[in-house]
């Protein structure tokens, strides 16, 4: 367990300062990230990658010359958001255009694209890119669904080393593509992780046995075998592996494979060797000739006790880009490269936010501001109360972190929403603050698409005029519409799209029929909870829970419930009419 921290909810931005101070002849800190101390040679392309916190050395420690130009990184177990990775790629941009690469998980995939969105804005080229290394979480005809895991070493140290070398943007991201499609990982766990400041871990393996499959966000494994020797545990791994070859592999007779034994956070170095030792040995067996091998903690989960196998299948221009030197606080390799001179270093992007300003509003507006922040205050207390439940309902089949990640978003969305208000801000404005800080303080896929929700509502409602019923069943549909196309999620994923939808629905018709805003949203909100207890009885789509589909079944979707507990909570301040309760 995580033994030594002050408050939780810091740790993650703590750790950051902790690191950048460590290692400031290769690092810098900047607004969500730390990018090279030395920055980005002019006319090189950055590459930027990223996550959640939790994974050390990735993503922060995999910064320095031959690997990344710069890191975002999240809360613990939470993608980045949008603006934290904007902020690092605008830092780290050398005039040649920013490759963004990270795992392959909803909330990354949802804020690295809206991050490449307002690069471009801002005139920087950029590309997004997602690794998809774990062969356990998605079966081979559907490999785009796959989580990264620590085949993202291999995939961002190619696309970084040909970065190094000059090429453009494309090229760049070409090797990526290539060097992800001959890159397989299979991980086993003996015990889950636990997070600052809780007290059980995000799951438990029964005594002698283990979880096969697992993630690197404390996701239950996809299935649970005996506790095996160092030796079956090698057997195991490499047989899964040596059973899916890349395209134009037709057998490892013969073949070379960049090589990484991982620990992922408990399994210490001497327990890697002994498994490394029959790795090699099975490998040789097979005619695999083996390259530069890696064997470490590279990317970890926190205090999991396990370990996973990743083989890279090399090509001589992959084989290159594998040897090719690289140095970082915390993966060097080949002859030690020179430090650059700091004095090199551009200036870090500082976005100009002057938040002592909002647009002007109509006194009936700002009337209903008022409103807007006593249900954002309601909101944040509901989800204070059940936090832990969230949390244990997302641990199901998921990583555990939901309860926290709302908490995280509903508080800074309170906190903005304040802020504007005391300026006189309008409703509009007031729900458009509350959504930019929600969505840049929680990361994660939840944190993405709360912020759109609230931004949807605020643009709709404006600041001119006093919202009506149907004015907020157009802003509440607008939402709907943009988390669907956002998230990619539709009703029966077992995601929060399986109440948003009939909620927006039942809203609309109450409001199309004449009825006040309060009888509307008390219809709406009943649907809600009938739609939210339904989810139990649905098998997930989407998002990290998918892998573990028969394990949710019969557990409401944690984002599903939370939607449901806050439409509730935001009845609670409107105008009399209590709660239908049937």
């Amino acid at each position: 367990m995580t033994r030594l921290f002050n408050d939780p909810a810091a740790f993650a931005d703590e750790a950051l300062e902790g690191f950048a101070a460590a290692h400031r002849g290769w690092v810098r800190p900047v607004t969500g990230g730390v990018v090279r101390a030395a920055g980005t040679p002019a006319g090189q392309v950055a590459v930027v990658v990223g996550g959640g916190s939790g994974h050390y050395p990735a993503f922060s420690g995999l910064v320095g010359r031959g690997l990344a130009h710069g890191a975002a990184v999240g809360n613990v177990f939470a993608s980045p958001s949008a603006q934290q990775i904007r902020s690092v790629a605008r830092s780290a941009d050398g005039g040649a255009g920013v490759l963004l690469m990270y795992g392959n998980y909803a909330g990354d995939v949802l804020h690295f694209g809206q991050a490449a969105e307002r690069l471009a804005g801002d005139g920087i080229e950029a590309r997004t890119f997602a690794v998809t290394d774990d062969i356990s979480s998605a079966a081979p005809e559907e490999s785009a669904k796959r989580r990264g895991i620590a085949g993202d070493l291999p995939v961002f140290k190619a696309a970084s080393a040909a970065a190094e070398e000059g090429l453009p943007l494309d090229e760049v991201l070409r090797t990526a593509e290539h060097a992800n499609a001959r890159t397989r990982s299979f991980g086993i766990a003996f015990s889950g992780c636990t997070l600052p400041g809780a007290d059980h871990p995000l799951f438990t393996v029964p005594e002698a046995r283990m979880a096969v499959g697992l993630g690197i966000h404390g996701e239950p494994g996809i299935g649970e075998e005996s506790l095996p020797t160092a030796d079956e545990a090698a057997r195991l791994m490499v047989t899964a592996l040596l059973k899916e070859l890349p395209e134009g592999v037709d057998t490892p007779a013969g073949q070379r494979a960049a090589v990484i034994l991982n620990g992922l956070g408990s399994v210490k170095y001497e327990e890697l060797f002994v498994v490394y030792r029959k790795v090699a040995a099975l490998l040789g067996d097979a005619g695999v000739d083996i390259v530069d091998p890696e064997v470490g903690e590279l990317v970890t989960s926190f205090d999991m006790a396990g370990v996973s196998l990743t083989l890279t299948w090399l090509d001589d221009r992959l084989e290159q880009l594998w040897r090719a030197p690289a140095d970082t606080p915390a993966y060097r390799k080949g002859a030690p490269l020179a430090q650059e001179p700091a004095a090199e270093a551009a200036a870090p992007y500082v976005e100009d936010t002057d938040d002592t300003r909002v647009p002007d509003a109509t006194e009936e507006s700002r009337a209903s501001a008022a409103h807007v922040l006593a249900a954002l205050n309601a909101v944040a207390d509901i989800v204070d109360t059940h936090a832990d439940e969230l949390g244990r309902i997302d641990a199901v089949a998921g990583d555990g972190d939901h309860g926290i990640g709302m908490q995280r978003g509903t508080t800074a969305a309170l906190e903005a929403a304040v802020r504007a208000h005391d300026l006189g801000a309008g409703a509009g404005t007031v729900l458009i603050h509350a959504g930019d800080a929600w969505a840049d303080k929680a990361g994660g896929t939840s944190g993405a698409l709360w912020g759109t929700i609230l931004r949807s509502l605020g643009t709709r409602l404006g600041d001119q005029d006093a919202p009506t019923a149907t004015e907020v069943a157009r802003g509440v549909s607008d939402a709907s519409d943009a988390v669907r196309r956002l998230g990619g999620a539709e009703v029966g994923d077992k995601t929060m799209v399986d109440v948003l939808v009939p909620f927006a629905d039942t809203l609309a018709e109450a409001a199309g029929e004449g009825l006040p805003l309060t009888e509307s949203w008390q219809r709406a909100a009943v649907t809600a909870e009938k739609a939210a207890a339904a989810t139990a009885d649905l098998l997930p789509r989407k998002g990290r829970a998918r892998p573990h589909a028969e394990k949710s079944l019969g557990t409401a979707d944690a984002g599903a419930h939370s939607l449901a507990l806050i439409t509730r909570a935001v009845h609670g301040v409107l105008p009399d009419h209590p709660l239908d309760q049937h």
